[in-house]
Formats: C-alpha cells, structure tokens, sequence
C-alpha cells in the first residue's frame, strides 16, 4: 500500500530517491523504493542509500527492533484502542467493576508487545580477543563438535535460547567479515531441544574475524515453537562491528555461536547462566596477537 501510495502521489520523492539509490535490485522480491523496502531483504540485493540519501536512518534512534516496528504498530494500535473501548463500554452500558475486570486484558497484552519488541541501548566491551553473546537468554549447552567442515577442525558449539521475555536482537561477537549465508526451511520443534538446531528453520552465517588471525566462526539463528520469522540483515562480503545488530528471531528461538576448538580458546560461561547480547563475553583468545 505505500508503495503504491508513494508511486502514485509522491512521483518525484519515488524518481529522487531512484537518482540517489546505489547498488542494483535484483533479486530483491519487491520494488525498491527507499531504505525501507530493505528491511526484510537487504540480503537479496546490494541496493543502497548514502547516509546523507537515506532519509530514515533517524529511526535508528527509536528503542524499538527496527524489524518489528510494523507489528508494534499495528498490534500496539489495535490493542490500545481495544484497551480504551473496553473501559468506556464497560463503564458506560455495564457496570463499572467489569470494567476493572475487563480492560486489564488487551492492556497487558500490550505491554508484553511493546516489551518484546524493546531494543535497549548496550555498550559494547572493545578490549581483544573477546567473543560475545550473539544474543540474549540462556546457556543451554556448550558442545564440542568433533570436526566442522567450515572451520576445518574441532569445534565448540555454544547454544542460547531466547524466551518470549528476552530482548531478541542478534548481534555480531566481533568485528568481522560475513562469507557466506545459507537459509534452511525446516521445522519449528521446541528451542530447548537440542535436536531443533537438525530440523527447524534456520539461517546459518558463516564468517571470520576481520582482524589477525582471521578465524572463522559460525552463527546460527533457529527458530523455536512459536517463532515464524527469521531475520538476517547482514551481506556476504561486508565487514561488521563487534556488537552491531544483524537481525532478529520473532516470538522464541535458539542462536548459536560455533567456534574453532583451539588450545588458545577459554570458554568463558557455562550451562544456565544468563547473557546479554553485545555484552556478556562468551569466550576469550588467550594469545590475542598484538599489531
């Protein structure tokens, strides 16, 4: 609808922002008319906008999930306003107490909604040598792996499940270099379930530390029961900084951090403790070379 509103009625914002636009819509599976056709499929395409060009880029400001912002709207609005009739009419036609009782209920749904979606702010630690927690939740098994072919020897495999309560934005461990991304359909099986990273749907990204030594590690992001939705921003080729947001898992899910099983490396957390993404230190290099 707003892209046909914006072709329609704001012709020359839609050929303005086709002048400034860099990078090529192929593959993308809609029109790209400004940065936020991208949202969903900046992966598909190599389209851009300067950040002079792109006239959006404030709402990065807004402490919301940028990926969640339409449903935080439309659910938000619908529940608010569900909230409101609920008071009124039950005031008004009714009684007053079933008013206490009833508009409780599309309140609190609200506020779950709003909650869910939260982006709060982190500071990230700089010191080297760091890998942090790709994700909020909780560690549900550190499991080493007996050969992975994309790190090309033993590994060790740190899984964390995201309840409907935690903050669900994937970020990257360090600065690093995106190689490849592969997306599995699948399943949706419990994220608890250890089997669920074999069958369920999931985007796997394989990258390397942009600085020396350039080792190679693996995010995953699974879906879980009630998640429908992956979210995967990043390119293949791209360099992205420690603790930069790169996607989301909607409604539950399990991210996982694979890295190579090397006499260097010291696992940092252990089974049932807490994390937050971009902030708590998953694991450390122990000789961490200097420049």
């Amino acid at each position: 609808m707003r892209r046909w509103f914006l072709k329609r009625f704001r012709k020359g914002y839609v050929a303005r922002m086709a002048e400034t636009r860099q990078g090529d819509v192929e593959g993308a599976p809609h029109e790209i008319l400004d940065s936020r056709d991208l949202k969903f499929c900046r992966n598909q395409c190599t389209a851009h906008w300067a950040p002079e060009d792109d006239r959006f880029r404030w709402r990065e400001k807004i402490p919301f999930a940028s990926w969640g912002r339409a449903e935080l709207l439309i659910m938000g609005l619908a529940l608010l306003i569900a909230t409101i009739l609920t008071g009124w009419l039950s005031w008004t036609l009714v009684a007053p107490w079933l008013a206490y009782s009833l508009t409780p209920i599309p309140f609190i749904c609200l506020c779950i909604i709003v909650y869910f979606f939260r982006d709060p702010p982190r500071t990230i630690p700089q010191q080297p040598g760091l890998m942090l927690a790709p994700a909020d939740g909780k560690v549900v098994e550190i499991t080493p792996i007996e050969h992975d072919e994309y790190i090309g020897g033993p590994a060790v495999q740190i899984a964390l499940f995201l309840s409907v309560f935690n903050v669900h934005i994937n970020r990257t461990p360090c600065k690093a270099r995106v190689i490849s991304l592969v997306y599995t359909p699948g399943e949706f099986v419990t994220a608890l379930d250890p089997e669920c990273a074999l069958r369920n749907e999931n985007t796997w990204i394989g990258m390397e530390e942009e600085d020396a030594p350039h080792r190679p590690f693996i995010l995953r992001q699974v879906s879980g029961v009630l998640a429908r939705r992956i979210v995967c921003d990043l390119r293949p080729g791209e360099v992205v900084q420690r603790g930069a947001k790169i996607g989301m898992i909607k409604l539950g899910s399990r991210t996982e951090l694979i890295l190579p099983a090397t006499d260097d490396v010291e696992i940092a957390v252990e089974v049932g403790q807490k994390v937050r993404a971009g902030v708590s230190i998953l694991a450390t290099f122990k000789n961490e070379p200097t420049e």
